[in-house]
């Protein structure tokens, strides 16, 4: 590559990116995920229409992978521990358990509605089993769910990915099991697990340096936490562990650590969650033919989409939650939240790269099924977690970044009072803080002033709080708990 032709690369790039990002508020107007938007993006952009030539699974296959470790990072980072510790069971449950459950009743089904092959059968359901990290990530976080329902439903999507991989990588493979059904049942118990002890090492050796290394720059905090996300993905698929098990795992570490420039962190991971998802369905687009995609595949796709959503997840589900008494109203509605979008596409490169016979049929189908569930399941989900009651309202958090001064032992919160912060009114005194923690600083309408006792707050102030790096925890919990609940927060038992 010359020079001018990095420079239309780079032109073309940032325009197709500009457009990706105006499409995503243009899909929230209109109802449908941004993911139907990028896939058309592509599908445009490939050889049917524009000419931009573009048929290589292989490398399809790996930046896809590539694409998911950044999106499974953002989503660990973002996740709280507390909302997925109470389902951690379920999720496990649904990413084990309700996987082999979907992959068999869907391979059923494309063994006799389809007249195919058991072995493109058991193919379609492993590839069809696993729900899409960032469709869960980006859609169900836009509904009001319960906490510890939506952390079920990112556990599940955060550590379904390692057994329905290995199941697909094997099944492309000549020489399939080897091991038989009880072998690859301990492989995956091997990988999964040691992706999760993997995981977790990467994860608290990071939180460890962390703590410990003071960066020149605060920009140099989200790149480690990246680094250290990425180390734990690769140094695991090196091990032949999960590395997509190990990755998540990391982030849960680091996102829920006590650790500098958190909020900075977590902004940087969700910027370029979003970079992997544009560029990750834009190339699924590019892959497609639209002219290959024949009504085999429309009929195809509808016959396994009906099945995968009006069989094979209600039963999936209710397996898996049934056993640990999850209420009847939150196993309906796992029962209708399977997403599925980029990983399956993603998975059906594998057999496509390995020159499985009629890969490409199985290809063409899982897409069409994609896009078909996409359009109907994902408007359907706020509505019916209203239907079935398992929504709340949004805590009235307040925005919280903290930065270390190590000279004096002590942390920097800077802190926005939000739209619908309870904050407002509340004045200095009022916030009880721990004891040596004081509000330093106060920006409002551009101008800064120190505050005494009394000074009301009011929406959109940022404060400077200095607190002594023990109590850091304690005085962002009484700033969260007061956000929440108003001045009387913590009074009569409450918080």
């Amino acid at each position: 590559m010359d020079a001018d032709t990095l420079d239309q690369v780079l032109l073309a790039g940032s325009v197709i990116l500009l457009l990706a990002i105006l499409a995503v508020r243009a899909s929230a107007r209109v109802g449908l995920p941004s993911l139907l938007i990028y896939l058309v993006m592509g599908i445009l952009l490939g050889e049917s229409v524009y000419g931009v030539q573009f048929d290589d699974a292989q490398t399809a296959h790996a930046l896809g992978f590539a694409a998911l470790v950044v999106i499974l990072t953002e989503g660990g980072l973002t996740t709280k521990w507390k909302d997925v510790r109470p389902g951690i069971g379920v999720g496990v449950m649904l990413a084990t358990v309700g996987v082999a459950v979907s992959l068999l009743i869907v391979a059923v089904v494309a063994r006799f509605a389809l007249d195919l092959s058991w072995e493109a059968a058991f193919l379609i359901g492993a590839i069809t089993a696993p729900t899409d990290a960032a469709a869960v990530f980006t859609v169900l976080r836009k509904v009001p769910l319960r906490p510890s329902l939506r952390g079920i439903l990112e556990a599940e999507s955060g550590l379904n990915d390692a057994p329905t991989v290995l199941l697909v990588v094997l099944l492309s493979e000549s020489h399939g099991i080897e091991g038989g059904v009880f072998g690859f049942i301990g492989i995956v118990i091997l990988e999964l697990v040691g992706g999760v002890v993997a995981g977790t090492a990467v994860g608290l050796a990071g939180v460890w340096v962390l703590r410990r290394v003071a960066l020149p720059a605060s920009g140099l905090y989200p790149i480690t936490v990246l680094a250290f996300a990425a180390l734990s993905y690769a140094g695991s698929a090196a091990l032949h562990l999960s590395g997509f098990a190990a990755v998540y795992v990391t982030a849960l570490w680091l996102g829920n650590s006590d650790l500098p420039h958190r909020g900075s962190t977590r902004s940087f991971a969700e910027g370029l969650a979003w970079l992997a998802q544009i560029g990750l369905f834009i190339m699924l687009g590019l892959l497609v033919s639209p002219n290959q995609i024949g009504t085999e595949h429309l009929v195809g796709g509808l016959i396994i989409g009906a099945a995968l959503t009006l069989v094979a997840r209600p039963v999936s589900a209710v397996v898996s939650a049934m056993p640990l008494r999850l209420p009847l109203r939150e196993q309906a509605y796992l029962s209708v939240a399977g997403l599925r979008g980029a990983v399956p596409i993603v998975l059906a490169t594998i057999p496509v790269a390995s020159g499985v016979p009629r890969s490409s049929d199985i290809f063409n189908l899982v897409f069409v099924l994609v896009v078909i569930l996409t359009v109907v399941t994902s408007p359907l989900l706020p509505w019916m977690a209203t239907v079935l009651g398992v929504t709340e309202e949004r805590p009235r958090d307040a925005e919280v970044e903290a930065a270390p001064l190590e000279r004096i032992d002590a942390d920097l919160l800077q802190v926005l009072i939000t739209h619908k912060s309870r904050l407002h009114g509340v004045e200095i005194g009022e916030l009880r803080l721990p004891p040596g923690t004081s509000v330093s600083l106060i920006v409002r309408d551009e101008t800064s002033f120190t505050p005494g006792r009394n000074t009301a707050l009011k929406r959109g102030d940022e404060l400077l709080v200095v607190t002594p790096r023990g109590d850091r925890e304690a005085t962002e919990r009484r700033l969260q708990e007061v956000s929440r609940r108003g001045r009387l927060a913590g009074w009569s038992g409450d918080g």
